[in-house]
């Protein structure tokens, strides 16, 4: 496993974004761990997090695209953040944008807010996790309605590598539906082989007992890929 993937699970741990516990996702599962990206809330922390997604975008998705899109509210700041280090690390300039959660009827007007989006742009999704899928279903009609651009991929922090609307993973489901690229800074396999039984800042995260929950809660949620 790269270094820098060790190094951005450690960072969530540090931020209190990666936790472990008795949680409820957004699609009503009951898991032991969570991912809370609006923990990050310093300069530091947002500029670090841009870094981290900027070396899985250029690893994993590449660099043919030319607008990052993230959905509000928490992908607002990993799209300014992405973008920022995107133009720092690989002297890309990308354009970026987000939605409102009404449309605005004065001033400029419009549901989205940044780059302009038009005919032919290639837009990147970026979020902070993706558990079922359901979030990607109400962005890509609303970059659809505002011009003909096509599809470059889906980014997440953290795949949770738990089934999405049927038995294969959500980020698989994304991927084969909307013909994208679709990946993670990191995956929960690695989050468990990098965290498990080892004391990080004087705390052990994942003992034996939690990794038996966690291994409960993928027999009853864990995809086929």
């Amino acid at each position: 496993m790269e270094a820098y993937k060790q190094n951005f699970i450690e960072f969530m741990l540090e931020a209190e974004v990666l936790k472990f516990g008795d949680f409820t996702t957004k699609s009503g599962r009951k898991t032991p761990f969570f991912i809370n990206t609006g923990n990050y809330k310093t300069g530091s922390q947002i500029t670090r997090l841009g870094d981290f997604y900027a070396h899985a975008i250029a690893r994993d998705i590449g660099l043919d695209f030319n607008v990052i899109f993230g959905p509000a509210y928490k992908g607002i700041p990993l799209a300014v953040a992405a973008a920022s280090s995107l133009h720092k690390l690989y002297n890309k300039d990308i354009g970026f944008c987000f939605n409102r959660k009404e449309t605005k009827d004065h001033g400029e007007g419009g549901l989205l807010v940044g780059a302009k989006l038009k005919a032919g742009d290639k837009v990147l999704i970026i979020e902070d996790v993706t558990t079922a899928g359901t979030s990607i279903q109400e962005t890509v009609p609303i970059l659809k309605a505002a011009a003909d651009i096509e599809l470059a991929g889906l980014i997440v922090s953290v795949n949770r590598m738990e089934r999405g609307q049927g038995k294969r993973s959500a980020l698989a489901e994304i991927r084969d539906t909307y013909k994208m690229k679709t990946t993670a800074i990191v995956d929960m396999q690695e989050v468990r082989s990098t965290l498990l039984n080892r004391d990080v800042n004087g705390k052990v995260y994942i003992d034996k007992a939690m990794d038996e929950k966690i291994t409960d809660y993928y027999k009853l949620y864990g995809a086929e890929d």
